[in-house]
């Protein structure tokens, strides 16, 4: 199993991998919401730190906890984007899923798009752009 964090000694999230094409994200804090999460995707995205090695397209499940909310989130997804290990301006390593286009990944878009409220137009950098 693998356990990483986006910012480890923030400790904003977590991230496990219990088998291929699974994972699991805890996103803790608003402000680790925004780094990991990616609505220039068609149908929106988080990236996950992961020193797994995956392609573009790649199929995976995604179970997200975000911030005090108690209900996870399923969606399935596909790879979208790939930082690789020693990425330039030291990029944490880890992959984009963008979400699928069915009701699960409509509801995670939206449930992360409602606790961003106020802030998605911001400038500050994120694990991508």
């Amino acid at each position: 199993m693998e356990n990483s964090n986006l910012r480890p000694e923030d400790g904003e999230a977590v991230v496990s991998t219990p088998r291929p094409g699974v994972m699991s994200l805890h996103i803790k804090e608003r402000s680790a919401l925004y780094a990991a999460y990616m609505p220039f995707l068609k149908n929106g995205g988080v990236f996950i730190p992961t020193g797994r090695d995956y392609q573009l397209g790649d199929e995976v499940f995604l179970l997200l906890t975000l911030m005090d909310r108690p209900d996870k989130i399923a969606v399935q997804g596909k790879v979208a984007w790939i930082t690789p290990a020693g990425a330039n301006n030291n990029r944490t390593q880890g992959v984009g899923v963008e979400f699928g286009e069915g009701d699960a990944g409509q509801q995670a878009r939206k449930t992360i798009e409602e606790l961003l409220s106020g802030v998605l137009k911001s400038s500050r950098p994120t694990h991508t752009m």
